[in-house]
C-alpha cells in the first residue's frame, strides 16, 4: 500500500454515486475537494463522520470545497445511508476497491484486537487542478472537516 503525499497528482476515478450517476474527479475541476474514505455506511464511526460533513457543507462551500464520501458499499446501501441521515452530497461506490487502492487506503487494520483487511478511514484535500494539498491517513471521524477547513485557510 503506497500512501499519497502533498503535491502528488490525485488519482482519477469514475464511480457510481448513491443515485447511480457516474462521478469522476474531473467533475470537480475548479473546486477544492474533500474526499474521505469510510469503511461501511450506517456504522457508528462512518455515520458520525458523514453527518459532520453534511452539517458542515455550508462552511466547506464558503471555503470553496466540495465533499465526496467513498466506501465499498453498493449504490442501494449508499442511497439508504444518504436518505436515512439526509446527507445531501455524493457518496461513491468503490465496490472493486480500485480507488481505495489507488489512494492507499485499503490495507491491514486492527479492529477489536483482530487484524483484517479493509478501508483505513482517511481523507484528502485536493486543489482545483487535481493536486493533493494534504492527506490524513487513519483520520478520526470527527477530525475530517476541521482538518480540511484549517488546511484550506492556508
Amino acid at each position: 500500500m503506497s500512501k499519497l503525499k502533498p503535491g502528488d497528482k490525485a488519482p482519477n476515478f469514475k464511480l457510481l454515486d448513491q443515485d447511480e450517476n457516474t462521478v469522476s474527479l474531473s467533475d470537480f475541476k475548479g473546486y477544492k475537494i474533500l474526499i474521505y474514505f469510510y469503511p461501511k455506511a450506517n456504522t457508528p464511526g462512518c455515520t458520525k463522520q458523514s453527518c459532520q460533513v453534511s452539517e458542515s457543507l455550508g462552511k466547506l462551500e464558503a471555503a470553496g470545497i466540495k465533499a465526496v464520501g467513498i466506501s465499498p458499499d453498493t449504490p442501494d446501501k449508499q442511497a439508504n445511508f444518504d436518505q436515512k441521515y439526509d446527507l445531501g452530497f455524493p457518496l461513491l461506490c468503490d465496490t472493486k476497491l480500485e480507488v481505495a487502492n489507488a489512494y492507499g487506503v485499503y490495507g491491514e487494520k486492527e479492529s477489536f484486537g483482530q487484524k483484517k483487511m479493509g478501508i483505513i478511514r482517511s481523507s484528502f484535500l485536493i486543489d482545483e487542478k487535481g493536486k493533493i494539498i494534504e492527506t490524513w491517513y487513519k483520520v478520526s471521524p470527527l477530525d475530517t472537516v476541521p482538518l480540511a477547513l484549517e488546511k484550506a485557510k492556508g
